[in-house]
């Protein structure tokens, strides 16, 4: 009897605990990300007047996503390609087989038309890392945190199995633990992995760790 009021009790802190730990995560995500809008607020301007000047509209790039408990978002960031590229980017660039019936496999790649041409203005914002900052609006609605796993894009997410739907428990983030751990859409069944490390054991200390890698990784040079 003893050991069955330990382990209700064991159970009931650890409730306690992860639901102060994402309460407090979102008080968070929503100072934060306001205090960095309004921050970068002239750049965001400027970046807006010169993507109408140089290449015209539109300003923004908007993308459906797939977001905690497998809720659709749009995802906002600044186009970086020519709006031809942008049509092609837009295009289903895989064939998604007929049935996944165990899910995504892990040698699932994404891959891109090799066409796809870049602005002048999106290689600018390429380089320093600049085409997120919209996306800090998507973290003040709620729809993305700053940490978590990558947004999924709902024709991939509509076959994950129930191991790799775990990912979607939480919020995804601008960057995550993934990310810093190199995993992209190049190798899937990594990226999984990684993700639902995150979800099973997300905190406080592993959010800090993730940010400043992220911040470390902003400054080291990219090749494109």
């Amino acid at each position: 009897m003893s050991e069955m009021l330990e382990s209700a009790k064991t159970k009931t802190d650890y409730f306690i605990h992860i639901n102060l730990y994402f309460f407090f995560k979102r008080l968070i995500d929503i100072l934060f990300s306001t205090v960095l809008f309004i921050l970068l607020l002239p750049l965001f301007l400027f970046i807006c007047l010169r993507i109408a000047k140089k290449e015209g509209r539109p300003i923004f790039n908007r993308e459906i996503r797939v977001g905690k408990n497998n809720r659709t978002f749009t995802m906002w960031s600044f186009r970086t390609m020519t709006n031809g590229s942008r049509v092609i980017r837009q295009l289903p660039p895989y064939p998604f087989p007929s049935s996944w019936e165990k899910g995504v496999p892990d040698y699932f790649k994404i891959t891109r038309d090799k066409n796809i041409t870049f602005t002048d203005t999106g290689l600018w914002l390429a380089k320093y890392h600049l085409s997120k900052i919209p996306q800090l609006i998507n973290v003040m609605r709620g729809d993305m945190s700053l940490v978590g796993p990558s947004p999924e894009r709902p024709e991939v997410a509509d076959y994950y199995n129930q191991q790799q739907m775990k990912r979607l428990k939480v919020r995804p983030g601008l960057t995550g633990y993934a990310q810093i751990k190199g995993a992209t859409n190049d190798n899937h069944g990594q990226k999984i992995r990684y993700d639902l490390y995150y979800t099973q054991n997300c905190s406080y200390k592993l959010d800090v760790k993730i940010v400043m890698e992220s911040i470390k990784r902003l400054f080291k040079k990219r090749n494109y």
